[in-house]
């Protein structure tokens, strides 16, 4: 028996591959299909069965595409609805996977078709499962995604979610591996671990969810407390997921049209294209065309893309790093993303070379930030709320990047204000957006509150209650 997890760090996302005497199956994978049909190859193995944890709404899963490719059909959990040919199982039905068994296990509460699979080993032992957004490492699924208004609510999820994690997954044995579908950093729960498997037993020990006497009631207050607002594009990308996709062979093969500086310039004019810079922020700080977003690839580049851009069917035109455009327009589908229009042969430089205007962001460090600026209420801190309470620069204000479009009136009008956060990426996003809706005095802060910590900058710490 193998079992493989395949992590996708960008999107804190795990798709897995199981094999078993010549037969394997998927379960949660992304779009781009490559990675589990080579690895099936590899080993002489056919891909017998595609499982669906649920219909993700933060990423497009693969399965469409794998099961015009493979032939094997899709599966999913009770209350499923794909308007595409699927397996809806029941609860507890089975299927074999060469010698070992695959069982569904619905587990309603992230979503109402949200199903567990248990994998039993060849000896009929219970081995693993692999829990979806039902069960993470640390936390559950929000219970919030799923609901209909005047028909079904959080608060009703969240119980559904209690029912099922104490009657049909707590009940397994302790020593069973869970294998969720994401990790630290997903927006589908609120307090993730890093890591990316463990044991069921360390779960109930260390997992505020499962903790032993908890009342249903305490359980929805903890589960809905806190939940921010989900990301625009949730609901596009269940719709992708129910309802079908192009290829992405197709997408990246139209993303990747070479484009030279009149060309970027004409379209972007005349379809309301986003100019998406990708590069490294210190490159877009020294120079970018003016109004062009910046997200780059070497952060949390897919979330944040469908974060901050709320359309999927929005055009895009790329500046990317050279050799890094079809890695960027497979992340962008990853998303939902599918409207890019090209690329900017030779990247920036050939629009410098064109003579094309272009812009640059201020910036400045955090040592002279501390000897030149004495009112810290011009400094604004850009990371999440949680992050702000943790620890910031007394007298900030935060005004986070995940909702910055509500925040443009607090900005000064005239004066020169500071941004920064955790270590200069975000900061650099919220610059980007900042200045292609005319806000020009600002000043990034290189290194954020990480660099301000070794400053004589008075920093404020949370203190716990409980502590006091």
């Amino acid at each position: 028996m193998i079992i493989e997890q395949i992590y996708t760090g960008c999107l804190s996302q795990g798709a897995y591959y199981i094999e078993s005497n010549g037969e394997a199956a998927i379960i949660d994978p992304l779009r781009e299909t490559s990675p589990y049909t080579k690895r099936a190859e590899e080993n002489n193995a056919t891909i017998k069965y595609i499982f669906e944890t649920h219909f993700h709404a933060d990423f497009v899963s693969g399965h469409v595409t794998l099961a015009q490719k493979t032939g094997a059909p899709i599966v999913y959990g009770p209350k499923a609805d794909p308007t595409f040919d699927a397996i809806i199982a029941k609860d507890n039905q089975e299927f074999k996977v060469g010698d070992i068994t695959i069982i569904a296990l619905h587990t309603p509460g992230h979503t109402m078709e949200s199903t567990t699979y248990l994998l039993k080993d060849e000896n009929g032992n219970d081995h693993a499962i692999f829990s979806g957004d039902t069960l993470f490492l640390g936390d559950v699924g929000r219970p919030d995604l799923a609901q209909k208004a005047g028909e079904i609510t959080e608060e009703d999820l969240a119980g559904f979610l209690y029912d099922s994690l104490r009657n049909k997954i707590m009940p397994l044995a302790d020593s069973i591996l869970v294998y969720p579908a994401h990790g630290a950093g997903s927006a589908c729960g609120k307090n993730l671990s890093k890591d990316t498997v463990d044991t069921l037993g360390n779960q109930k020990k260390t997992n505020y969810a499962l903790r032993e006497n908890m009342t249903k009631e305490e359980f929805i207050k903890e589960v809905t407390d806190g939940l921010l607002p989900p990301p625009e594009y949730f609901p596009l990308n269940v719709k992708m997921n129910k309802e079908g996709y192009d290829d992405i062979a197709n997408i990246i093969k139209r993303g990747t049209i070479e484009l030279d500086p009149d060309m970027v310039e004409a379209l972007a004019n005349n379809t309301g294209a986003i100019i998406l810079d990708v590069r490294h922020q210190d490159e877009f700080a020294k120079g970018h065309i003016p109004r062009s977003i910046f997200i780059g690839l070497n952060g949390s580049f897919a979330p944040w893309v469908g974060a901050l851009i709320a359309d999927v069917e929005q055009p895009i035109i790329l500046i990317a790093p050279e050799g890094k455009e079809e890695e960027t327009v497979t992340r962008l589908s990853r998303v939902g993303f599918d409207n890019t229009l090209g690329y900017l042969k030779g990247g920036f430089n050939a629009w410098k070379k064109a003579a094309k205007e272009y812009d640059t962001v201020s910036c400045t460090t955090a040592e002279k930030l501390s000897n030149e600026v004495k009112d810290s209420t011009k400094i604004y801190d850009v990371r999440k709320e949680s992050e702000f309470l943790s620890e910031h620069v007394i007298n900030a204000v935060n005004t986070p990047l995940d909702f910055i479009n509500k925040y443009l009136k607090k900005y000064p009008a005239n004066n020169n204000f500071y941004i920064h956060c955790a270590s200069g990426y975000r900061s650099m996003v919220a610059a980007s957006i900042l200045k292609s809706r005319g806000i020009h005095n600002l000043i990034n802060v290189n290194g954020g509150i990480a660099a301000l910590k070794e400053t004589k900058i008075p920093i404020s710490n949370y203190v716990c209650p409980s502590t006091l």
